[in-house]
């Protein structure tokens, strides 16, 4: 199996405090890794290393090596807009702009530089088709995206994420804030979404885990306590502390 990102002895510091300790993992290509654990565990201190988005919090310190297909991320090389570009995130709760939908999902490629209206077009649409949107706003491309539903504006992130053309998505909670059915929307879609991207997802719900991905790492306190293909950590944990959190003895 291709692997994605090569995780050797992170460990991250706010200040004094470490909230990271010598993290190991790799994460594999078109495949769904679910980050689970309890609330503040560093589920999603670690899924922002994977883009450098730590790096905007002050006091931040982080050691150990983060490897993307050869390269160290944190090498004072790594041109970290383009990082970003290809490691595209999608938050918890849904932040479109207050704009057009189109005008939304050629955001990015406009920043870029891209002007073809002809161009433009092709990628919105191919956007929006690929995150399962384009049939419900086809006749309101131009229409503020603030008149979504909440389920149909994390979609349009996702749709704007698509439109940079990453090779990794990752999502933060991405559910966390819509209803049943919207949800079930999102993970019809992260399953369609994994034959050309590698996703990463902080998820609280542990059923969603199990039913979406390939791969499941359990935090606690800072540290991966248990990586594992994601049938082996619901059914056969390795470490009492997986199978606590699982049955939900604590947590």
């Amino acid at each position: 199996m291709e692997t994605c990102f090569k995780v050797k002895d992170l460990n991250l510091y706010y200040g004094e405090k470490q909230a990271l300790k010598k993290i190991q993992m790799n994460i594999y290509k078109n495949k769904v890794t679910a980050f689970i654990g309890p609330s503040g565990c560093g589920k999603s201190t670690f899924l922002r290393c994977l883009n450098r988005m730590n790096d905007l919090i002050e006091g931040c310190k982080i050691d150990g090596l983060i490897d993307k297909d050869g390269i160290d991320i944190y090498s004072s090389k790594t041109d970290i807009v383009d990082l970003r570009t290809k490691v595209g995130m999608v938050f918890q709760k849904p932040n479109p702009f207050p704009m057009s939908i189109f005008d939304n999902v050629a955001y990015g490629p406009r920043c870029q530089g891209l002007k073809d209206k002809k161009k433009l077009d092709e990628i919105v649409v191919k956007s929006l088709k690929q995150a399962a949107l384009y049939d419900e706003v086809s006749d309101r491309l131009h229409e503020s995206a603030l008149g979504l539903s909440g389920g149909q504006q994390q979609r349009l992130c996702i749709a704007r994420c698509i439109a940079m053309e990453p090779e990794v998505i990752l999502m933060d909670e991405p559910t966390s804030a819509l209803d049943p059915i919207a949800t079930a929307k999102i993970e019809e879609l992260i399953e369609q979404l994994k034959e050309k991207y590698t996703i990463i997802i902080v998820t609280h719900s542990m059923q969603q885990a199990s039913r979406i991905s390939d791969y499941t790492a359990f935090f606690l306190l800072g540290e991966v306590i248990e990586f594992d293909n994601t049938k082996t950590i619901f059914s056969t944990p390795t470490d009492k502390r997986t199978e606590d959190y699982i049955t939900g003895r604590f947590g």
